[in-house]
């Protein structure tokens, strides 16, 4: 295949578009359901993926007794049959969160032994479900929130923390729902798909309880509400006993929407190198070490040689501060870092993006490079080190028209970004 942009591009949007669709919920949650119950099913659910979750749940039993309720992002809705779907607020949540908590708990209040709770989380979740801890108040829960997302923690480290904010996360839902059975099934969007860290968990164990969400917020200098404080350093009251009907599984990840990016390369004649599906550390750093890696490729063919797609996932972050007033995400920061390292090198596109389909709280789910974008930049009136720093980097690509466009996409399994090297 002879490489120009065109070309180029379509092959990288379809790559990104392949990647969506091996993780689309229909076929993940049908391909992966329990035995029905004897008894009821009551369907609790939280994420940008939960209403298509709950759909395909709804669908493959029609003759089961089954109820429920989900809660998804402003947009994200789609009907579920029996299963109603709440819209809430992300990345910062607010009181239809809360309701959704209120609403889930109840749906899950005395049930039998024979009952079945099929709980589905995705990414997006931790702040669509809140149900805030000792003296906290909404305005602390959006406070929190917001200074989670500009700290430069991990997702990790951050759910630890709402963990241990929270009345419903870190398997507290679970408890609730006991003596019933729970299952949980899950679409991954973190590193290393731990399922307590997907949507923090409100049916799934925390590790360790998170004793560890005080030091971490310390570390990173957080300026939190008091109230906050005051339940990080409390001791966490004895858990319930935790019986062996909790059982969650990842349907979807990271991982595997890669593997379904590296066939689409072999069908093209194009190499395929894996580079981890769990990337972590600031957006713009990743952005210069890829640089590198496929600098390397096209110069010497080392560590490997074109044509060959470079593809990885995970969660990078973008660490802001309190006077952050650009526009962004961590994709489209680490494809403007990619470029600026690039220097225009010839033979050489990239895409990445959220296969949520929101890069941060744009309208884009990511955008694309060429050898051509600081070119094209600098013609349109784009200084692209300034917008770096500023993390404008959603306005530099939409001013050369090369955001990624998708819309919701209805699932979500992190970041894809992939580097063809011709």
């Amino acid at each position: 295949m002879s490489w120009e942009t065109p070309n180029a591009r379509a092959f990288l949007e379809h790559v990104f578009k392949v990647a969506v669709e091996s993780a689309k919920p229909f076929n993940a949650i049908q391909k992966n359901l329990p035995e029905p119950p004897r008894g009821r099913c009551v369907v609790v659910g939280a994420g940008k993926a939960s209403a298509a979750m709950a759909a395909a749940l709804d669908a493959a039993w029609p003759d089961v007794d089954l109820s429920g309720v989900v809660v998804t992002r402003y947009g994200h809705a789609l009907p579920a049959g029996r299963i109603e779907v709440l819209e809430a607020s992300h990345p910062v949540p607010d009181e239809k969160s809360v309701e959704a908590a209120r609403r889930m708990f109840a749906a899950v209040s005395d049930l039998k032994p024979e009952d079945l709770v099929v709980s589905l989380m995705s990414g997006g979740g931790s702040s669509l479900l809140i149900a805030p801890a000792g003296a906290m108040t909404m305005a602390d829960k959006k406070e929190v929130n917001r200074t989670l997302l500009l700290s430069g923690a991990t997702i990790s480290e951050m759910n630890a923390i709402r963990r241990k904010l929270s009345l419903i996360k870190g398997g507290r839902l679970a408890r609730a729902a006991f003596p019933a059975k729970v299952v949980t099934l899950a679409i991954s969007d973190v590193p290393g798909d731990d399922p307590a860290d997907i949507a923090s968990g409100p049916t799934v164990e925390g590790s360790g309880f998170d004793e560890r969400a005080f030091d971490i917020a310390r570390r990173y200098g957080m300026d939190l509400p008091q109230a906050a404080w005051d339940v990080l350093r409390s001791a966490d009251a004895a858990p319930a006993v935790w019986h062996p009907q909790v059982r969650p599984k990842v349907v979807a990840s990271p991982g595997m929407a890669l593997l379904a990016c590296a066939g689409v390369a072999r069908e093209y004649g194009v190499t395929p190198l894996m580079l981890g599906d769990a990337l972590q550390g600031e957006a713009k750093e990743a952005g210069r070490l890829m640089a590198g890696i496929a600098t390397s490729a096209k110069r010497n063919g080392q560590p490997i040689k074109g044509p060959a797609l470079l593809l990885s996932g995970g969660e990078t972050t973008v660490t802001m501060g309190k006077e952050f007033r650009g526009r962004g995400g961590r994709n489209t920061e680490f494809l403007l870092s990619l470029a600026i390292e690039l220097k225009g090198a010839d033979g050489i596109w990239a895409v990445a993006g959220d296969t949520d389909g929101i890069d941060g709280s744009e309208d884009a789910a990511g955008a694309f490079v060429k050898p051509t974008t600081l070119h094209q930049m600098k013609e349109s009136g784009v200084d692209p080190r300034k917008c770096l720093a500023d993390h404008d980097s959603y306005i530099a690509f939409r001013e050369i028209e090369d955001l990624l466009i998708t819309g919701p996409t209805l699932t979500n399994v992190n970041d894809v970004r992939a580097i063809l090297v011709a």
